[in-house]
């Protein structure tokens, strides 16, 4: 039996629609336990898309959620701002692999969706499927994120060569 989890969802203006539907269909799973909805914090609802992707990845990287779900235009500026992380992996999956691997292969703790790329019903499809996925501590991709997370352990307040 899965876990549920503590899911943050956000958008800008371009990723509302999808959004709010999506925030109404997690509410709904059996496996989500809460959701933070990101543009309903601190006035959010005009922060840029950086803004938002900050603060829901600084709520994983926090241990206040579990996951988030943003969206924007493609997806791609939400998964850029919220890699600026410490601790976070975030991804923009717009088909069944992405999704699938992005947990599995990658431990991604963020998926940003292209309001403008995938259709409300495609998004539907993905979402539910991210949701029963669960990364395998012990499978042959942990090693890779070790090495991630120790590079940007070493990374952190140092030039890039001297990370190696």
């Amino acid at each position: 039996m899965l876990q549920p989890q503590r899911i943050a969802v956000g958008s800008d203006k371009a990723g509302r629609d999808h959004a709010t539907a999506l925030t109404n269909d997690l509410r709904a799973s059996s496996l989500v336990s809460s959701i933070i909805d990101i543009n309903t914090l601190d006035s959010r609802d005009r922060a840029t898309y950086p803004e938002i992707a900050f603060a829901a990845a600084q709520l994983i990287a926090e241990g206040h959620a579990d996951r988030a779900l943003l969206f924007c235009h493609t997806g791609l500026g939400m998964a850029i701002a919220a890699n600026k992380v410490p601790g976070i992996r975030a991804v923009t999956a717009h088909d069944p692999w992405s999704v699938r691997y992005s947990v599995l292969s990658n431990n991604a703790q963020v998926l940003a969706m292209g309001q403008g790329i995938v259709s409300l019903g495609l998004a539907r499809r993905l979402v539910g499927e991210w949701l029963t996925y669960r990364f395998d501590p012990t499978s042959s991709a942990a090693a890779k994120i070790e090495t991630i997370s120790a590079f940007e352990d070493r990374r952190q307040g140092r030039s890039i060569a001297d990370a190696y």
